[in-house]
């Protein structure tokens, strides 16, 4: 039987999972002196934020783009912790440039402040006090998290912590906790801007799942602002993996182990604790138990509910059963000659196309461009990756999934061809992926992503707790506050550290 512990009078932590969250959380807790094990299914480290390869391209999973990075920023903060150097970037600017239908001219998300206000008030006039109250409710929302709230708290250390993080400036947010976008579209009499509302559901499905009708107004200010310096958006030189290279190297670098293709099959728990963990070696089917004083799951709510099995307590499991469904991704990967991308391609875009095709839940893609050199693709080749939310469920339940598979893959080339030039002696690779395919690779539930939905009944202080009702057991990743993204699970990474670090006292 394995025995991977190491350095045995440290606390044992157990780490199931090696996306961001996963690796942030075993990488911090490394450094502060624990034995930590991180374990995940995959082939490589990253979760949604991994690469393949193929023919000479490289493609980015997932995850395309990258915040925290700046000056005070969550990576920046981590990186800075474990001594590491943060990644090569270059800011996205525009953050994105948005396409509606039937419109040649972006609306460009600008990096900028000031040619972002220019750009909003000449895109949507009449506007300006809708964008001036999600400005000041970002500033008082960022101002609040740089303190490490824990959201939502859940025993009294958890609400000191809260507690702590409060400043004056953070009761502006508390009267517009229950607010939709919507509501303050109705608010500010915006309710009838179709090309507003078209616009900010494009944005907003993209960082919260769901659209401005549904998505918490708190949140939302934060994700259409977050773009803006002193913040950004930025890509990242070589390829989304070198986050989870660098996390790696400070994970083992301070003792702690990664074992991929090692896949954790039950949590147990004894006296309400969850103490041990059911591994399988995925090469030699070999299955053991290793003992941890702490597991951390870097899993979606619906995975933990699978891991605890007839260990999870009711009100939890009916929680979690009672949750929207969650969307799914059709994506797109194409190798492409470099004569395909327009002049002045920026690296990120969105279109939304009139509803007369099955590609998304919104006719949307979501599409990121490799630029010459960042590492993506050979000399003279670029890569386009394309993205589509859809209903996770329909692709478990088709008679005939090759068949849907082939016709999202059509309809998706002929919207890209509208802008790129994609002709066969352009396109050098294609291939595409499914939810099915995301439950393959990262074993998430049905192959879902982006978290539980930035609804009013899922955010802050409503959403996923680190603390679950079982001790010594955390969840992290983005079913918990704050949060999708890389920033946002490292965050919620951060917070699951501290939480364990307080109970040695």
């Amino acid at each position: 039987m394995p025995n991977y512990r190491v350095g045995k009078s440290k606390s044992r932590v157990i780490v199931i999972g090696a996306g961001i969250g996963g690796l942030t959380a075993g990488a911090l807790l490394a450094r502060r002196g624990y034995s930590v094990l991180v374990l995940d299914q995959a082939l490589v480290p990253g979760g949604c934020a991994s690469t393949f390869k193929r023919k000479g391209f490289t493609f980015d999973v997932g995850a395309t783009q990258v915040a925290g990075l700046e000056p005070g920023g969550i990576h920046h903060r981590i990186f800075t912790e474990l001594e590491i150097d943060l990644p090569e970037a270059t800011p996205c600017d525009p953050a994105c440039a948005v396409y509606l239908p039937g419109e040649d001219t972006p609306i460009n998300v600008w990096r900028d402040q000031q040619k972002w206000k220019e750009e909003r008030q000449k895109q949507f006039p009449g506007s300006e006090p809708l964008w001036q109250l999600m400005a000041a409710l970002f500033k008082a929302s960022w101002e609040f998290q740089g303190r490490d709230p824990v959201l939502p708290p859940r025993n009294l250390w958890d609400l000191l912590q809260l507690t702590k993080a409060v400043r004056p400036s953070t009761f502006k947010t508390v009267p517009y906790t229950l607010f939709t976008v919507g509501d303050a579209l109705r608010a500010y009499k915006l309710a009838n801007d179709h090309r507003l509302k078209s616009f900010l559901d494009l944005q907003l499905k993209l960082y919260s799942q769901v659209d401005a009708e549904e998505t918490a107004l708190l949140y939302a200010a934060t994700a259409l602002s977050v773009s803006q310096l002193p913040q950004g958006l930025y890509h990242l030189q070589g390829s989304m993996q070198v986050l989870s290279d660098r996390l790696l190297e400070a994970l083992e670098k301070n003792g702690g182990k990664l074992l991929m293709r090692h896949t954790v099959e039950h949590i147990k728990v004894e006296n309400g604790k969850a103490n041990t963990v059911v591994i399988r070696n995925q090469k030699t089917d070999e299955v053991w138990t290793e003992g941890a004083d702490h597991v951390v799951a870097n899993v979606t709510a619906q995975n933990l509910v699978q891991l605890l099995g007839n260990n999870v307590p009711n009100g939890y499991q009916r929680r979690v059963e009672k949750l929207p469904p969650a969307s799914g991704a059709f994506v797109v990967y194409l190798g492409v000659d470099e004569s395909a991308i327009p002049s002045g391609c920026p690296p990120h875009l969105q279109f939304m196309y009139d509803a007369n095709g099955p590609i998304g839940e919104n006719n949307s893609l979501f599409v990121s461009v490799s630029h010459p050199g960042d590492g993506r693709a050979p000399d003279g080749k670029a890569t386009i990756i394309a993205s589509s939310f859809v209903d996770a469920q329909q692709w478990w339940l088709t008679e005939d999934y090759e068949g849907l598979k082939q016709q999202y893959t059509q309809e998706a080339i002929s919207h890209l061809a509208k802008f790129f030039y994609l002709k066969p002696e352009t396109i050098v690779h294609l291939e595409a992926a499914t939810p099915r395919t995301f439950a393959r690779y990262t074993a998430r539930d049905r192959g879902i992503v982006g978290g539980i939905g930035q609804r009013i009944s899922t955010f802050g202080p409503f959403g996923f707790a680190n603390r679950t009702p079982i001790s010594n057991l955390w969840l992290v990743g983005d079913s918990t506050h704050p949060g999708e993204g890389t920033a946002g699970v490292s965050y919620s990474a951060l917070t699951a550290v501290k939480q364990i670090e307080a109970q040695k006292y």
